[in-house]
């Protein structure tokens, strides 16, 4: 039996983090369902926050469209609506952390060297997006050059996680990663270090969204472990793809979720992470009333992204 001062099991809480970059789309559709359903589920709080770090990527109107379509679809907040965009002094006194420990320094490098650099290395021209960096200024920036970004110093310990959909996760960022951003050359704090600091401030217990996010979180459990934060439990769902397996995004100008019939979209958005709703269901409350209770965890496909028609 527990003592009387044992401290209570944490409360399930979960949250949505969009980017303000334009309309719902069933990408990010999916992501808001799995995430909500799973809060839910688990008798829990839901949250969301909007990533707007990146201001010259912000369409303006984009945050309130999206609490508008989330509201339309039964989903709202728990708690008021955290930005990010308010946030810079709570990452900036993390960033100082980490270089009192030692664990940051400056680069110089552009994107166009650091791609060079992999190339006389030996990485394939149509190698993976992002790159190892080759840890050119980690041992001080080269002469004449002054820092443009700063990076975390990684380690070659392997970073492990369980993934309640993707199951294990294994990872070496010094030999897969290298040393990452955490402030970008423009300024702009990247999002490994923001998604770690707003998390922990938040009280997240649980990230449930896209695996195109899944080969980051080992990034994110090495800033969590420096800074002596928690780490939440992982659920990554798969991403919805088009035809041609890109993900569904404003980039790939994925179509906006149609608000006008927003029973079709959550039926839709159940069904592909595997709860499909009976028929007869015609109402975005008893969607969600049937969708509650149903939430398993294991009959979430367990793929990285799939394609929709």
């Amino acid at each position: 039996m527990p003592s009387i001062d044992a401290d209570p099991p944490q409360r399930y809480r979960g949250r949505f983090a969009p980017s303000p970059t334009g309309p719902l789309h069933f990408g990010s559709l999916v992501a808001a369902v799995g995430s909500h359903a799973d809060a839910r589920a688990h008798g829990g709080e839901w949250l969301v926050r909007m990533e707007d770090l990146d201001a010259p990527r912000t369409v303006p109107g984009a945050a309130a469209a999206i609490l508008d379509g989330l509201a339309a679809l039964g989903m709202n907040s728990d708690a008021p609506v955290l930005f990010q965009s308010s946030r810079g002094d709570a990452y900036r006194a993390a960033l100082d952390r980490l270089t009192s420990a030692g664990l940051t320094y400056p680069c110089a490098c552009s994107r166009r060297e650091i791609a060079d650099s992999a190339l006389r290395f030996g990485a394939p021209v149509d190698g993976p997006r992002e790159l190892v960096y080759p840890g050119t200024c980690r041992r001080g920036l080269p002469a004449g050059r002054s820092g443009r970004a700063i990076r975390c110093r990684v380690d070659d310990a392997p970073i492990a996680f369980e993934d309640a959909v993707q199951g294990t996760v294994r990872q070496r960022l010094a030999r897969e990663v290298g040393d990452f951003v955490l402030l970008r050359a423009d300024g702009i704090f990247a999002y490994q270090l923001a998604v770690v600091v707003d998390d922990a401030e938040q009280g997240i217990t649980d990230v449930v969204r896209g695996a195109d996010l899944l080969d980051s979180t080992p990034r994110q459990i090495r800033l969590q472990r420096a800074l002596g934060l928690p780490t939440p439990r992982y659920c990554h769902l798969p991403v919805a793809t088009d035809a041609r397996g890109e993900k569904l995004s404003k980039q790939t100008r994925a179509a906006p979720v149609d608000l006008g019939r927003p029973a079709d979209a959550l039926r839709r958005a159940l069904a592909f992470l595997g709860h499909p709703p009976p028929a007869g269901l015609d109402e975005v409350a008893a969607l969600w009333a049937w969708a509650v209770p149903q939430w398993d965890r294991a009959r979430i496909p367990r793929a990285r992204a799939i394609p929709v028609a």
